[in-house]
């Protein structure tokens, strides 16, 4: 009888050590943090990799000191372990084994920037979008035409119909991805922008309007002048003037434009040449943002039909009349009183 006494006592003395000891393993598994230094660590996880394969990685990489199989038992216990997701992961520092864990089953991968500057042509957004090494390039033609028909829009042109904005997306996303998301935006934008124009506006279409808001952005890189450049655009096409504003021609040229727009340049008709063609150019020229869009669809009150740079911070000097415009330009652009 004593000895069974014994026995149990002993028993139950091993039990109670070996309890100790998993709930110190436990504690320093929940608390213990993950070795990625004050930068953090940027850990990948594969398509089809599972628990017990980063559990290993994570061992074998240095990052954790305690056993490999911790985490992949942690996962399973959770009854969680099958739902982790692939991509990059930033390891922040004190970040435990469950906290990890947490990210993983989250999908909370890294999202990188990527900007589209307002202004850009669309096939120079292309260009940016194919040269970005983070995304997954599906991309087999990388003209504009070809682009329009991948994203499925093949009878849109394309220029200035991606919205300039940062947007963030996870490492292996696609480019035709990235270039749907920019699209889609800019139709919303400009839809919403539509429902809310002024009246009496010499536009039928929200793409006319696309047209406008692009030139406009070419114009002036200043806010304040946006809505009084659009003003003069929209007065001079209600009196049927010719907009006569040289992105335009600058787009035309295409190739040929070498940084100098010359008199024979003026003169020189192509379709987006409004000095010899009344109307908007057939497509946009550019890139918009939102404002001028806005500006294009609220265009300042006034008279002024006519505007010249004023070689000052990006600014513009407007006048109502050709007499006054031929001072302003003499004094700006020929720097004679």
């Amino acid at each position: 009888m004593r000895l069974l006494i014994k026995t149990i006592v002993v028993l139950a003395l091993i039990i109670v050590i070996a309890l100790a000891v998993i709930w110190s393993q436990y504690q320093k598994f929940l608390t213990t943090p993950l070795q990625v230094g004050e930068a953090g660590y940027v850990y990948t996880v594969e398509n089809g990799s599972n628990l017990l394969a980063i559990s290993t990685d994570i061992k074998a990489a240095g990052l954790s000191s305690l056993p490999a199989r911790y985490l992949y038992i942690y996962g399973r216990l959770k009854q969680k372990a099958h739902l982790i997701k692939a991509g990059e992961y930033l390891i922040e520092p004190y970040t435990s084994l469950p906290q990890f864990f947490e990210q993983l089953i989250d999908g909370q991968v890294i999202q990188y920037p990527f900007t589209i500057i307002e202004g850009m042509t669309s096939q120079q957004l292309i260009n940016m979008i194919v040269a970005n090494q983070r995304l997954t390039k599906t991309l087999n033609e990388t003209s504009l035409s070809q682009v329009m028909i991948a994203i499925g829009k093949p009878d849109n042109h394309g220029e200035g119909e991606f919205a300039p904005e940062t947007y963030h997306f996870a490492a292996g996303t696609s480019d035709k991805e990235m270039l749907k998301r920019a699209h889609q935006l800019m139709t919303l934008n400009l839809e919403q922008a539509w429902q809310n124009k002024a009246e009496d506006l010499p536009y039928k279409t929200p793409y006319e309007a696309l047209i406008m808001a692009s030139i406009i952005e070419k114009e002036t890189g200043i806010a304040e002048e946006r809505a009084e450049i659009s003003g003069v655009f929209v007065r001079r096409l209600q009196k049927g003037m010719r907009l006569q504003t040289d992105p335009t021609v600058i787009y035309g040229m295409g190739e040929n434009f070498d940084g100098n727009i010359r008199r024979k340049d003026l003169k020189t008709d192509t379709p987006y040449n409004t000095y010899t063609r009344h109307g908007l150019p057939p497509t946009p020229i550019a890139l918009p943002s939102q404002d001028a869009i806005e500006a294009a669809l609220h265009p300042a009150p006034g008279k002024s039909l006519y505007f010249v740079a004023t070689g000052k911070d990006g600014r513009h000097a407007f006048s109502n009349t050709l007499e006054a415009h031929n001072k302003a330009v003499r004094k700006y652009q020929l720097k004679k009183k």
